[in-house]
């Protein structure tokens, strides 16, 4: 194999080994081993394989129990892909910072009764979504956008919609962690009880722990470089 996309062919051959013994979300996947004995490959490559899978949402890995799928087909991202978002993904979640905390701020001054109605909307939205055991990513998406529309600010919603696409992609990547939709809505929760209250102290301050937990994805942890033995 090319040692530049060892890994790359690693993923197509544990994707076709779910296909051909029909696994599904909560199965185990083989042994980091057996995964090598099978596939023919190094351990390194496999481990790196299955951390792709797992920044991608597609496997939860538990330590010291194996991985698991958490999906019914392991459809992964070109490594490309996934390499050039690491790269710009902590920008996006600085501007988020920035952006979002200041937003939320102004929410809490200059909400109106539709908005805040609005805002909840959101959040039964994304919990109906949770409990259906979706990740709850449109919820999400109306509940910012809510905030961004209560802001009242023109200027700083034309930066929201200017960076959209690059905000559902760290979005995608932050609801797509174990147990991070139901701690996202949470936090929505909180952000959205300063803003009804008019404390924009307090809604800046659960914006901005809201948007530093969303930048706690496995995906940077992913080191695309890693020598593969």
């Amino acid at each position: 194999m090319n040692r530049s996309k060892l890994y790359e062919r690693v993923l197509d051959r544990i994707r076709a080994h779910v296909a051909e013994k029909s696994l599904s979300a909560g199965d185990r996947l083989p042994s980091e081993r057996e995964l090598a004995d099978r596939l023919g490959v190094s351990r390194a490559s496999v481990k790196q394989a299955l951390v792709v899978l797992e920044a991608q949402g597609l496997i939860d890995i538990r330590h010291g129990g194996g991985a698991y799928l958490t999906t019914n087909q392991l459809e992964a991202a070109p490594v490309e892909e996934l390499v050039e978002r690491r790269r710009r993904l902590p920008e996006v979640l600085e501007a988020r910072e920035a952006l979002e905390t200041k937003l939320a701020e102004l929410a809490a001054q200059r909400r109106t009764k539709a908005d805040v109605e609005a805002i909840e909307d959101a959040l039964a939205y994304m919990n109906a979504e949770i409990k259906r055991g979706e990740p709850g990513i449109e919820g999400d998406r109306r509940f910012h956008e809510a905030v961004t529309a209560a802001a009242k600010s023109g200027l700083l919603e034309e930066f929201m919609r200017s960076i959209a696409t690059q905000i559902a992609e760290s979005r995608n990547e932050s609801l797509r962690q174990p147990g991070r939709p139901s701690r996202s809505l949470t936090q929505h929760h909180k952000i959205a009880e300063a803003i009804r209250m008019s404390d924009p102290k307090a809604a800046a301050a659960a914006m901005r722990r809201h948007v530093q937990t969303v930048s706690k994805v496995r995906l940077l942890t992913w080191n695309p470089n890693e020598e593969e033995a």
